[in-house]
């Protein structure tokens, strides 16, 4: 049964398997383990984030693909549900038609880019990408009428979603059970079932095709395999799973603007956290998410209890200032790619392969001996 939910794709490391039962279930409790509404928006941003950067190893880790177009369509998601709930009132109609036609845009934007700059060389697509994502996001800061400019849009969600509903007027284990609950847990189930889907994708002859490619575009095509068509379709693929990152954003925000989802400093965030948790393997994205989201919201809180605990220290104390989070980020963020060059789900999986190939070897030769 667990084969068939995670598609044959174990982690292969017990530390691997430790660390993704943590982070699964820190998120599945959260409301009731780390209450605040602080904590749950770091809660809601990671599952987010597992879907944005799973997509996008899927189109990078799993097919070899460098696009700078991805938070394009993470931003279409996200104004797709923002202006029709804007334009139609809060209702789940709204909501699935914001979705339907941010799910259309996205697929023939992906086919038509992917048509046209696929066949170039892997630079010229990268920047073929990035000037239309920058197009895009100049093009969203304008139409204010519709997007609400640099403003962005605010809006309200359906009932069930809202604060002020209430399931029932007795908190459960000193949480409300309230629409922000519903909301949350909405978000983490649609989490869930977009990367198992994923992980059936890249699991998949179609996946075991993309990987091929990767690895050697022109030995596929030799095999006969129409590598343009692949390529493009993973395209679209990643460009349909953003597209819903984005939609899941907006719902739970009750917001959208340029920077919330279109900016290239979501883009950059992307790249690190692939690199941080290993590219081709979506359970990457899960602990690189979950580390990198932890780090960006409570590292600057460490960073000022350390400070005042070295205030005698005044050269240590400087560097430790809450200011310089960022310095301190980059410096981890080294440091993680000099420890774990393939990331930290590829170190973990790598080391457990050695570890039962030592153990195999070992096996066989006390076998021959006797």
């Amino acid at each position: 049964m667990l084969s068939r939910i995670l598609s044959g794709d174990f982690p292969r490391s017990r530390v691997l398997t430790a660390v993704l039962i943590v982070v699964v279930l820190g998120l599945a409790l959260a409301p009731f383990v780390f209450p605040g509404a602080r904590a749950l928006n770091v809660a809601a941003k990671i599952c987010v984030f597992i879907v944005l950067v799973a997509s996008f190893d899927l189109l990078l880790g799993y097919t070899g693909i460098v696009s700078f177009a991805h938070t394009m369509f993470f931003g279409i998601g996200a104004y797709g549900v923002a202006v029709a709930i804007t334009r139609m009132g809060p209702s789940w109609a709204a909501v699935a038609a914001g979705v339907g036609v941010a799910l259309v845009l996205s697929f023939a934007l992906s086919l038509v880019i992917g048509l046209f700059s696929l066949r170039v060389k892997a630079m010229f697509y990268a920047m073929i990408t990035l000037a239309v994502a920058v197009a895009f996001q100049t093009l969203a800061s304008q139409l204010s009428d519709l997007t609400g400019g640099e403003d962005g849009l605010s809006f309200k969600v359906p009932e069930l979603l809202t604060p002020s509903f209430s399931l029932s007027e007795t908190p459960f284990l000193g949480v409300s059970l309230n629409g922000k609950l519903i909301s949350y847990y909405l978000l983490f189930a649609a989490t869930v079932l977009l990367f198992l889907v994923m992980l059936r994708i890249v699991n998949s002859p179609f996946g075991r095709v993309l990987q091929a490619i990767r690895e050697n575009e022109f030995r596929a095509e030799a095999l006969g395999y129409r590598t343009v068509a692949y390529r493009t379709a993973s395209n679209v693929l990643s460009a349909s799973f953003a597209t819903l990152a984005g939609a899941l954003l907006a719902l739970w925000l009750r917001y959208n603007g340029p920077d919330t989802s279109l900016s290239f400093e979501i883009m950059i965030d992307i790249l690190l956290i692939v690199v941080i948790g290993g590219m081709g393997t979506l359970y990457g994205a899960v602990v690189g998410s979950a580390i990198f989201i932890i780090a960006q919201n409570y590292l600057q809180d460490l960073m000022k209890l350390a400070s005042n605990a070295t205030s005698g220290v005044p050269v240590l104390r400087d560097l430790l200032h809450p200011d310089r989070w960022l310095l301190w980020l980059g410096l981890l963020f080294i440091i993680s790619v000099y420890r774990f060059p393939i990331g930290i789900v590829g170190k973990l999986r790598v080391n457990a392969w050695i570890k039962a190939r030592a153990k195999a070897m070992a096996a066989a030769t006390a076998k021959g001996v006797s």
